[in-house]
């Protein structure tokens, strides 16, 4: 069931930055949970300043961590339900 709650996340959330202008600080939240319940916590060493972009991706996965997967999927799956109205 939780893991049918997160798939559906994954694909409004999918929807939703296809069809809204999602600010790339709620992105990077979502990229971070979702990378938390899908691979756990972050074990590579984070990226230099030179790549911002993926630098940002892995900085907002750190942030996540210690969190369970579970733990990690229910927010994700939160977060994303706050972005469907924030951004309706």
């Amino acid at each position: 069931m939780a893991q049918d709650l997160f798939k559906q996340a994954g694909d409004n959330f999918t929807a939703l930055v296809s069809s809204a202008n999602v600010s790339n600080e709620d992105q990077l939240k979502a990229y971070g949970w979702y990378k938390q319940a899908t691979v756990g916590d972050a074990s590579s060493t984070r990226p230099t300043g030179l790549f911002s972009k993926e630098t940002a991706k892995w900085d907002a996965w750190f942030e996540r961590k210690g969190k369970s997967q579970d733990e990690a999927k229910q927010e994700y799956i939160n977060w994303v339900n706050e972005l469907r109205v924030k951004y309706a």
